[in-house]
């Protein structure tokens, strides 16, 4: 019997390896990776009898980049953002996907009519729709909290440290949202040199009281040992933690930049016909719907939104909860993938150089 390994774990050098017989997904952990082993692997393992494992990384495009490159591949699916995904795909890096492979929908609808508008492309296969987004600890603030992303980057109007992901991309657009420029003109601006200037003029405002984060589990954690007073993260980790461990975190919808995850097979994976066997599994109907069940990521096909409801308590209703919930959209900023896979190293060059200044 063949295993499927999906591994998610911090990879100190990337020098884990797997047999010939086993598999490896790629993915990032926390309450997304229990979403997927409750929603792909759990039931994966039960119509095939194929074994699955979960392990998980920070980001998995660095490792794989590197094993790719080095001609060392022990990872056969992995899960990328999408701009990620776009930018490895145009690299040689990640297998061309075989489109055929993915099942129509639940209701009959063909698998490329069914899954939402750009899902599905040369490399990847989309399977949420996820946001990032801010979110703050509603004790420090009695008197009502921010509302706005211009709230964000106000210190006199809402003091205490601002957690934000450590990285360029999604920082860079909300200090513009954040000083004015409305969503849709967003990445028009920051295609300049001048609105390059803006949005890390924005940043300069607040960087003195920063905590820098990497990886998605910790926004929750850095909010709840007070770290911060608010903070950008996943739209799902702060929704496990207020609703599964009653948080006192508040959400902030506007200005939020959402985009898609995916998933993909990394060039020279060793187990192809398995890895392609889970990945059409993992993009099924049912199975992104069942995803929305534990956490409050949009699926990524039309025929799973009907089938979204409760979350795992039995109570709570999922859908205003999403990222692509109507009342959330307002102000949002659908992240612009060709704009990061074109822009990415230099602008991430620049922040980091910011960052040391």
């Amino acid at each position: 019997m063949k295993k499927i390994l999906i591994l998610s774990t911090a990879l100190s050098g990337f020098a884990f390896a797997a047999s010939a017989q086993e598999v490896v997904l790629l993915s990032w952990g926390g309450s997304y990776g229990k979403s997927q082993n409750e929603a792909y692997l759990k039931p994966f393992t039960a119509e095939t009898g194929i074994k699955t494992t979960m392990v998980d990384a920070d980001n998995p495009a660095t490792p794989i980049k590197a094993m790719v490159e080095a001609n060392n591949v022990t990872v056969d699916v992995v899960d990328l953002e999408f701009a990620d995904a776009v930018r490895l795909c145009d690299e040689g890096l990640l297998e061309q996907l075989d489109k055929s492979i993915l099942a129509d929908g639940a209701d009959g609808t063909p698998a490329m009519d069914d899954f939402l508008p750009g899902a599905v492309t040369d490399c990847s296969v989309a399977t949420i729709v996820f946001s990032t987004m801010y979110a703050y600890d509603t004790t420090k603030f009695p008197n009502g909290g921010p509302a706005t992303m211009a709230d964000f980057f106000n210190m006199e109007a809402f003091p205490g440290k601002r957690g934000m992901r450590k990285g360029a991309k999604a920082n860079l657009e909300m200090a513009l949202m954040g000083d004015g420029v409305p969503a849709a003109d967003v990445y028009a601006t920051l295609a300049t040199d001048e609105g390059v200037d803006r949005a890390f003029a924005m940043l300069d405002k607040i960087k003195a009281d920063t905590v820098w984060w990497e990886a998605g589990a910790q926004p929750p954690q850095l909010l709840a040992d007070g770290e911060v007073a608010m903070s950008t993260a996943y739209n799902g980790r702060i929704f496990a933690a207020a609703v599964t461990e009653g948080k006192p975190f508040a959400s902030v919808w506007d200005g939020q930049v959402y985009e898609y995850d995916v998933l993909a097979i990394p060039k020279g994976a060793k187990n192809m016909d398995a890895a392609k066997q889970f990945l059409t599994f993992a993009t099924g109907t049912q199975r992104l719907a069942d995803q929305a069940k534990y956490i409050s990521y949009g699926p990524a096909r039309i025929s799973s939104g009907p089938l979204v409801g409760l979350f795992e308590d039995g109570k709570t209703e999922m859908a205003p909860f999403m990222p692509t919930a109507e009342a959330n959209l307002k102000n949002a900023l659908a992240s612009d993938f060709e704009f990061w896979a074109d822009r990415d190293t230099q602008l991430n060059e620049r922040f980091n150089s910011w960052l040391l200044n």
